[in-house]
């Protein structure tokens, strides 16, 4: 999951296919494919390949990108690549580059590589936690204050979120409660978290549901999408497992929410959550934002285009999303064709 409150950096140029400018934009998109989406895929698209699709997606209006993990290769060979990675990616003007990293070293290389932000993951349950981290969700909250120790005194521009995975439903643990997720976010945030997201990470999530939960978490920590109540409350990052993930984001919208995670062509998941499989399709959520009349300043031709090198380098890795299937309707007018 993505921070959504981020250092300053100087204003991006307008891509070749960008249609608005990013001032003007009612929804920022995320796009976290070449993180989650990747660590998910058993083979390892090849670097080059792995930059071009950063590019694309640069050149449709992405200036959001999580575009690595720093985890040991040996976990996770398909980040290896993950320090050339964020340098190539820093060289797009304008970018936000966002890394994931889970542990005070972690987060040392990504700021040595020149990650923007970096997020911490942490889980709402400790089935989850001891699966995908290795620790008691107390010790990672004693970590993330380490980090945040270690931020303020060596890298002070970066940008420390921390992600509270399977926030609303765990595939070991099962439900759960709601009280839990807000304890640890209040932890988080006393830690000194910049940002505090939650995340489906398993697509367990139903519309009623985030509702629920981020009017909550408003509430109690704030909403950093709303510039009259700011707050530490990320986006929104759901999961499609059920069909869910374009009604969560709507639901999630409609309660104040206006950054979102999303994943080209779908792909994602959690190696440690059974049955989680991949994120909300980039191209749907903006087909749907753009044709609601809310401008995301991408293209979403230019998205379906980008899909490319993933075609090239994993051939035959299924390629989700109903966009580029059935196409844009006749007579589509895209919201940040209009602003423009």
């Amino acid at each position: 999951m993505s921070s959504q409150v981020r250092p300053q950096l100087e204003p991006a140029p307008t891509a070749p296919q960008a249609t608005v400018p990013r001032a003007t934009t009612a929804v920022q998109i995320c796009e976290v494919g070449p993180r989650d989406g990747l660590q998910s895929v058993a083979r390892t698209l090849a670097t080059p390949l792995k930059l071009a699709w950063i590019d694309a997606l640069y050149a449709a209006g992405l200036r959001q990108i999580e575009v690595t993990s720093f985890v040991p290769a040996r976990l996770m060979p398909q980040l290896a690549d993950a320090a050339e990675v964020v340098r190539h990616a820093r060289t797009q003007p304008g970018l936000k580059v966002l890394a994931l990293a889970p542990n005070l070293k972690g987060v040392q290389a990504a700021a040595a590589a020149g990650a923007h932000a970096v997020t911490v993951p942490l889980s709402a349950t400790e089935a989850h936690s001891q699966a995908n981290l290795r620790k008691p969700i107390a010790q990672a909250v004693a970590e993330l204050r380490q980090i945040v120790a270690w931020r303020n005194a060596e890298a002070p521009s970066l940008h420390i979120d921390a992600g509270i995975s399977v926030a609303f439903g765990c595939s070991i643990q099962g439900p759960v409660p709601q009280d839990d997720v807000m304890r640890l976010a209040h932890a988080l945030a006393q830690a000194g978290a910049d940002s505090v997201g939650v995340a489906d990470t398993t697509g367990y999530a139903n519309p009623a549901q985030v509702r629920r939960m981020y009017l909550r978490l408003f509430a109690e920590i704030g909403n950093a999408d709303n510039p009259v109540r700011p707050g530490l409350c990320g986006g929104a990052h759901v999961h499609n497992t059920r069909g869910l993930g374009l009604a969560n984001c709507l639901a999630a919208y409609d309660v104040g929410v206006r950054t979102f995670d999303s994943s080209l062509a779908g792909l994602g998941g959690c190696p440690h959550a059974p049955g989680a499989s991949g994120n909300v399709v980039t191209e749907d959520l903006v087909f749907m934002f753009e044709a609601m009349g809310l401008a995301t300043g991408i293209d979403v031709q230019a998205l379906m285009a980008a899909r490319a090198p993933l075609a090239e380098g994993l051939p035959g890795e299924p390629l989700y999303g109903m966009t580029p299937l059935a196409g844009v309707p006749k007579g589509y007018a895209p919201a940040s064709a209009v602003a423009a």
